[in-house]
Order: C-alpha cells, then sequence, then structure tokens
C-alpha cells in the first residue's frame, strides 16, 4: 500500500512544497493542473506552472499523514496555507502500468510507431521502434502525429533531410525509414543526442544519422557552405524560434526544397506566414486540435 498526499496551493508555491515533500521522504513527487489552464510555450529556460496547483506526494503507507503534515508546516511556515487530501493506494507493478498506456500508432496507410514491448501490428509495414523516455516526441502528441502524417504521404527516396530540433529522433527516422538517405540531427539538448542515437541505433538507422548540437552544427555551415543542403527541412519546435530561424533554415535547403514546421498554435499562423514568406511558398496547413503544421517549399528564384 501507498500514502497519496495531494497538497493544494498556487503556482508560487510548487517548487517550495515540492522540495519539502521530497525532504520528508516522498518517494514521489508529482503535478497537476487545477483548473484546466494549458501551458503553451514557455520562455526559454523556465518551468511554469499552472496558477492554481496540487502537489501530489507519494509516501510509504505506514507514515503517519497527520506527523508528515505538521513537519510540512514547520518547513514551509505559516504563510503558506495548507489545504490537502490523502488516500492509500494499492501495490501496483508501476512501471508495467504506465507501459499500458503505450499502443502502437499508425500514419497514412503504413507507418507506425511501436514501443518495443508491444507486437508488431504490421510486419509488412515501416515500423519504428520507438519507447518513451527522456526526450520529446513519440507521437503522442498532435505537432509530432501532424509531422508524421506529412511524411507518410511523401515519397523521400534519396532525399538529405534535417531534423532540427529532433527530441527523440522519431521524425528522422521516420525519414529514414521512408527512403531518405541520410538526416542531419540537430538539437540544443544533449540529451536529446544521447535519446535520438539510441533510438536510431534500435531501428538499425544509426549509420544514415547525423547527430549535432545546434551552435555546432551552425559553425558547420558557416565554414563549408556547400556540406549542408536538404531535400527537406522538418522543425517541430514552437513559434517563437521558428521565425528567428527563418532566414537560417532557407539558406540550409536546396532550391525547390520542401520545409515542414510544427509547434504552432493556430493563432501563430500568420506570424509564421509572414516569416517565412521572402525565401518559401506555403503549400499546405493541416491541424490537430488547437496545433498546425505548415509546408512551404523553398522558391528558386531567392
Amino acid at each position: 500500500m501507498w500514502l497519496q498526499l495531494k497538497i493544494h496551493t498556487s503556482d508560487k508555491y510548487v517548487d517550495v512544497l515540492s522540495d519539502a515533500l521530497s525532504d520528508l521522504g516522498a518517494s514521489a513527487v508529482t503535478f497537476i493542473d487545477n483548473a484546466d489552464e494549458p501551458i503553451y510555450e514557455p520562455d526559454l529556460g523556465t518551468t511554469p506552472f499552472w496558477q492554481q496547483t496540487t502537489v501530489v506526494g507519494l509516501f510509504a503507507s505506514d507514515i503517519d499523514t497527520e506527523s508528515v503534515i505538521a513537519q510540512l508546516r514547520l518547513k514551509v511556515g505559516e504563510d503558506i496555507a495548507l489545504t490537502w487530501s490523502s488516500e492509500r493506494l494499492k501495490d501496483r507493478v508501476w512501471e508495467k502500468a504506465w507501459m499500458d498506456h503505450f499502443d502502437p500508432i499508425k500514419f497514412g496507410e503504413n507507418l507506425w510507431i511501436c514501443p518495443s514491448w508491444r507486437a508488431i501490428p504490421d510486419p509488412q509495414g515501416i515500423n519504428i521502434l520507438l519507447d518513451p523516455g527522456l526526450a520529446f516526441g513519440t507521437g503522442t502528441h498532435p505537432t509530432t502525429a501532424l509531422c508524421l502524417e506529412a511524411l507518410s504521404r511523401r515519397s523521400l527516396n534519396h532525399t538529405k533531410v534535417i531534423d532540427y530540433g529532433c527530441g527523440s529522433g522519431i521524425l528522422a527516422i521516420a525519414s529514414i525509414k521512408l527512403g531518405a538517405s541520410n538526416a542531419w540531427c540537430i538539437d540544443n539538448d544533449p540529451q536529446a543526442l544521447i535519446a535520438t542515437k539510441e533510438n536510431a541505433k534500435k531501428n538499425n538507422v544509426e549509420k544514415k544519422c547525423q547527430l549535432y548540437m545546434a551552435d555546432a552544427f551552425s559553425r558547420l555551415c558557416s565554414q563549408h557552405d556547400s556540406t549542408v543542403r536538404a531535400d527537406l527541412l522538418i522543425a517541430n519546435i514552437l513559434a517563437k524560434p521558428l521565425t528567428e530561424l527563418a532566414a537560417y533554415f532557407s539558406l540550409l535547403l536546396n532550391h525547390g526544397a520542401e520545409i515542414m514546421l510544427s509547434g504552432i498554435l493556430e493563432n501563430q499562423e500568420q506570424e509564421i506566414v509572414q516569416a517565412y514568406k521572402p525565401w518559401f511558398d506555403i503549400t499546405d496547413v493541416s491541424k490537430a486540435e488547437e496545433w498546425l503544421c505548415i509546408e512551404a517549399k523553398r522558391r528558386n528564384s531567392v
């Protein structure tokens, strides 16, 4: 058995309560949105919480709840009001329970994302083995799904691809499985490159993936102007960096090449279109929930 202790609070007290619960022996601390408040595009380097948040601490069942609350009050001070509730949870194999939430996902006619512990539904299909891990991108989020759907409609034979903001490497791996000759995988997060390398190896495409931190890739491109010229660039990141990178992306593509942009909210569409208009012609805009994927072609005349 386990004791689950829920503390209802505001965003400014989340960190102090989380630290206090950990200090008091919580096996895990998680957070729940109290008011269905979305957080779409936080500033870089920030980890925002919802204005009304529940901080959840998971403790061994034999712990005394009143004693934990009393110690918590001492740690956080009298200025923070503690509204709390608790419940007992039965033992479960938590790892297996977590894994049960992930099923194979199909995109287009025959592109599948398959967790490694599941049977492959279509052995004749294009199957990508990918497990949820430390880096973003498993195909379940609408922005990733939009890109995978768009990729599944393409013939990528012998194309060169840039996956900018590669996360788990899912889009680069999918591109190679769909026929691309190689993929440059770029990210600002070293953990993303580690995840991409592991996933590429799991899918037997590691020799076709070239991994770079974003600044190192930029230096490579500036030093060797003709080294990187892609036929398709995929960037599933956020609207602000997408806007800032428009001119840079135009330099990385062959004339007539395609670009696929996602991580864009509906109300950000015109901002992105205007940013890319000097170099690209928009060819398609697809939507899932409140998210967009914008596809465009690099003009030959620019």
